[in-house]
C-alpha cells in the first residue's frame, strides 16, 4: 500500500484561501467543512470566516468589490492586504483531483484535532456527552470533497449503453411473483432497502425469517436483525421453515429437527443465517454498522441484511416519530451502500390500514419519510376466509424496479 505523503499545513491555508478567494465552485464544496479555527495564520481566518459568512447568506461566493464593502475596520483591511500578499510569487495552476484530496485530509486532519481539543478541555465536566463526542469524530472522519462530476449523458453515451446491456445481478425472493415484480430479486449489490408493510400480527416476522431462509438456500449468507423478539425464538421460526415441523411441535422432536438440519447443512455447505438480537428502541444504524463491521473483520461476507423492523431502530436525529423513523430508514438504507449487501425490513400500517384489502401506501405507518425513502414496499395482508387457510396476501405499494401494481 502506498504511503501517503504529509501535506504542508502552513502551505495549504494559503493554498485553500486562495481557491476559496477565486474558486465558487471549490467554496461549494468546502463550505460545509470549513471553520476559522482550522487555520492558523489569523489574517487567513479572519477573511475566510468573512467569505463564508456572506456565502451561507447569499449563497454566492462575494466578488472582490463586495468584499471590499465588508472590510470595515484597519484590523479587516490589513487581514486582506496580508492575504494578497501571501499569493505573490505563487503558482495558481493546481491539479483539481491533487487539490480536493489534500484539502479533504486537511479538512479531517484539522477537525479530529479540534475534536481531541474540545474533547480534553470538558473531560471530567457534567455535561460531557459521549454520543455527541462519537459524532462529532465519526463526522469528521466522513468528511468527503468528491470530485466525480457525474455521468456526462452525451459524451458518456458508450457507458451508458454498456450498463444497458449488462444485467443487474439479482438475489431470488423465493416467490416467483415478487422475483417477476423486483425484475429478478433483491439488488446483489446492494443501493436499496426493500420494506413490507403490515399491520400487527399479521406475521411480518414470519416472512422476514422466510426471506433470510430463501436467500440462505442459494448459498448465500443472511444476517437477520430481531429487534422484537430473543435470537432463540426467532431460530424456531427458521427451523419451522427449514423443516416443516409445526412450532408447537419442535420440544418433542429434537432428534428430527437435528437431522433435517445436518442434511441441509451437506447440501447447502455456504448456507449461513446469523440472528442477532437487540433490545427494541435502544439501537441505531451507527451501532449496527459496528456490529457488522466486526463481522467482516472475521471474513463474514454479508449478501443481505433483514432487519426486524425498521420502526424499532434508535435515530440519533428527529424529535418526533415522523423525523426519527425517517432518518432511521434513511440511515438503514445507507448500510446497503456501505456493505453492498440488500436489506429488507418490515414496517407497521396506520389504523386506517387494519382489515384494508390491498392497503395503499397512504396507510404506512408513523411516517411517510419511510415511504419516500424505501425503493421498494409491499403490502401483507389477508382477508377473513384467509386465516383458516394459512394464507398471506402481497400488493404493491410502491417499486422502482418494475410494475407499480398487482398482487397475489
Amino acid at each position: 500500500m502506498t504511503k501517503k505523503v504529509d501535506i504542508d499545513s502552513e502551505f495549504y491555508e494559503i493554498v485553500i484561501a486562495y481557491n476559496i478567494l477565486t474558486d465558487e465552485p471549490y467554496l461549494a464544496s468546502v463550505i460545509d467543512h470549513l471553520s476559522d479555527k482550522y487555520f492558523e495564520n489569523k489574517s487567513i481566518s479572519t477573511i475566510i470566516n468573512l467569505i463564508t459568512t456572506f456565502y451561507k447568506k447569499r449563497s454566492v461566493a462575494p466578488t472582490l468589490t463586495e468584499l471590499k464593502g465588508y472590510l470595515t475596520t484597519d484590523e479587516l483591511k490589513t487581514a486582506f492586504k496580508n492575504v494578497v500578499g501571501l499569493f505573490d510569487n505563487f503558482d495558481k495552476n493546481f491539479n483539481k483531483d491533487e487539490l480536493y484530496e489534500n484539502t479533504e485530509r486537511f479538512l479531517k486532519e484539522k477537525a479530529v484535532y479540534h475534536t481531541l481539543m474540545d474533547v480534553a478541555e470538558r473531560t471530567g465536566a457534567d455535561e460531557l456527552n459521549t454520543s455527541e463526542i462519537l459524532t462529532k469524530f465519526e463526522k469528521a472522519c466522513n468528511i468527503s470533497l468528491a470530485a466525480d462530476l457525474g455521468l456526462d449523458y452525451f459524451d458518456d453515451i458508450d457507458k451508458h449503453i454498456n450498463d444497458l446491456k449488462t444485467k443487474d445481478a439479482t438475489i431470488a425472493c423465493g416467490w416467483p411473483w415478487l422475483d417477476k415484480k423486483l425484475d429478478g430479486g433483491f439488488l446483489e449489490n446492494g443501493r436499496a432497502i426493500y420494506v413490507f408493510a403490515g399491520e400487527t400480527n399479521i406475521g411480518k416476522s414470519i416472512f422476514l425469517g422466510n426471506i433470510a431462509k430463501n436467500i440462505a438456500d442459494q448459498g448465500k449468507t443472511v444476517l437477520l436483525i430481531s429487534l422484537e423478539m430473543s435470537e432463540l425464538v426467532y431460530a424456531k421460526r427458521v427451523t419451522t421453515n427449514l423443516t416443516q415441523i409445526p412450532i408447537r411441535d419442535l420440544h418433542s422432536r429434537t432428534d428430527d429437527i437435528e437431522s433435517c438440519v445436518k442434511q441441509y447443512r451437506r447440501t447447502h455447505g455456504k448456507s449461513k443465517v446469523i440472528v442477532k438480537e437487540f433490545p427494541p428502541s435502544t439501537v441505531t444504524c451507527r451501532h449496527l454498522k459496528g456490529y457488522i463491521k466486526k463481522l467482516t473483520d472475521r471474513g463474514v461476507k454479508l449478501d443481505a441484511i433483514v432487519v426486524d423492523y425498521v420502526n424499532l431502530l434508535k435515530s440519533d436525529q428527529g424529535t418526533n416519530s415522523y423525523e426519527r423513523i425517517k432518518y432511521a430508514t434513511e440511515e438503514l438504507r445507507a448500510l446497503s451502500y456501505v456493505f453492498s449487501c440488500p436489506v429488507i425490513t418490515a414496517t407497521q400500517l396506520n389504523r386506517s390500514g387494519y382489515s384494508e384489502v390491498n392497503p395503499g401506501l397512504e396507510t404506512v405507518g408513523e411516517s411517510y419519510g419511510l415511504a419516500a425513502t424505501a425503493d421498494a414496499i409491499f403490502s401483507i395482508w389477508r382477508e377473513e376466509e384467509d386465516i383458516d387457510m394459512g394464507v398471506l396476501k402481497l400488493g404493491v405499494m410502491k417499486n422502482r424496479f418494475g410494475e407499480n401494481y398487482g398482487t397475489v
